[in-house]
């Protein structure tokens, strides 16, 4: 007895790109989140990481809970972060001048030193990335992707998401 047997037939139909604003900055915003985390891996630096020794170098020795309502994080994920560096002597707790239970966050030697090499780090990413564009066409796409983010109520100067979502490994 012989099984029929199915041959598969190939159709040269190709799905034609959805082209939408939120689809195509979602696959850049995926594309770009994988690509500079490649670019800190060297330095065994995470992004959230990156953009919390940046707040802490230019907020100066501000208390860590105030950091942490300033950039829009929880408590706890904060605390998880600051741990993390702190065990890697790029941060530091240091006592409040007046107020014993508050805990003002400083960079370390180590810490100002691993910044500034991920910084080269960023700038050099961020070069590749708008390579394609012209000056004049990148200040523009600047000035577009800044309004699409007022439209979504991201303020200048919040938290990057790297640092206000936990990574579920974390969890």
């Amino acid at each position: 007895m012989r099984v029929g047997m199915r041959k598969s037939q190939s159709v040269d139909v190709e799905t034609p790109p959805f082209r939408s604003v939120a689809f195509t900055l979602s696959s850049l915003g995926y594309a770009i989140s994988r690509g500079f985390h490649e670019a800190l891996a060297p330095l065994s630096l995470e992004p959230g990481e990156f953009a919390l020794l940046r707040a802490v170098a230019a907020s100066g020795g501000e208390a860590q809970n105030a950091l942490a309502d300033r950039l829009h994080i929880s408590p706890s994920w904060m605390v998880a972060i600051v741990d993390t560096l702190e065990s890697r002597k790029l941060i530091e707790r240091r006592p409040h001048a007046r107020d014993r239970r508050v805990r003002n966050l400083h960079l370390t030697a180590a810490g100002r030193k691993l910044l500034k090499q991920a910084e080269q780090r960023a700038m050099e990413f961020d070069r590749n990335v708008a390579d394609p564009l012209n000056e004049q066409e990148l200040r523009r796409l600047l000035e577009l992707l800044t309004r699409i983010a007022s439209g979504l109520e991201l303020e200048p100067g919040s938290a990057h998401s790297a640092l206000r979502d936990r990574p579920s490994s974390a969890g």
